[in-house]
């Protein structure tokens, strides 16, 4: 005699109910309108919809557009926080966390990687007389440089101040903007990122 096989359809609503809340979740968290949200997935708004309702249960082609539109993996759209390891390590030697390396410039992510986008910390030597140029980010993103050795400058726009070691500027990152390592040493900060 054969086992029933799981209710799958009992499956399929709790994933769909999973996936209805958390696409629900990031749209509103990301100000988007469903047409909106539309428009930068590629999936249609009437689809969209059934999504939310828990009503349909998108392909993975479907639910591969919808965490593109929000910046993040699949696996990041669908994951459910609560079954998280409650501590996770960032260990310093992994080359996989270093986002540049070169002569002039490392910065090397301090953040896990599938963490939200919303914010991101980072540890940034610059050699003595380098720059970090950046251009601007998206509206309503800021930075929080702190000193922990060395001694910097900051442009923001048209604004520009000098701090060194153990100094933190808080500044609008939305325009153009540049830290340059104006001691003899090398400039070692932290910088954490945060977007609206």
């Amino acid at each position: 005699m054969t086992r029933e096989a799981p209710n799958s359809r009992a499956e399929d609503d709790a994933a769909s109910q999973a996936l209805c809340l958390r696409v629900t979740e990031l749209r509103k968290k990301h100000k988007l309108t469903l047409e909106q949200l539309a428009a930068t997935s590629g999936v249609s708004r009437s689809m969209l919809s059934q999504i939310e309702r828990g009503k349909a249960n998108p392909t993975l082609a479907v639910t591969f557009r919808i965490a593109q539109a929000f910046g993040i993996t699949i696996g990041e759209l669908v994951d459910q926080p609560w079954s998280a390891p409650t501590i996770e390590v960032v260990h310093g030697d992994d080359p996989n966390m270093l986002f540049r390396n070169d002569e002039e410039c490392q910065i090397r992510t301090l953040s896990p990687l599938h963490m939200e986008r919303n914010i991101e910390f980072y540890e940034l030597t610059l050699a003595a007389g380098a720059a970090l140029v950046s251009a601007a980010h998206y509206e309503g993103t800021r930075e929080l440089l702190t000193i922990s050795r060395g001694q910097a400058r900051v442009d923001s726009g048209d604004s520009s101040h000098d701090i060194g070691a153990g100094d933190s500027a808080h500044y609008r990152a939305d325009l153009p903007h540049t830290i340059a390592n104006t001691g003899t040493t090398p400039l070692v900060a932290y910088l954490v990122v945060s977007s609206q």
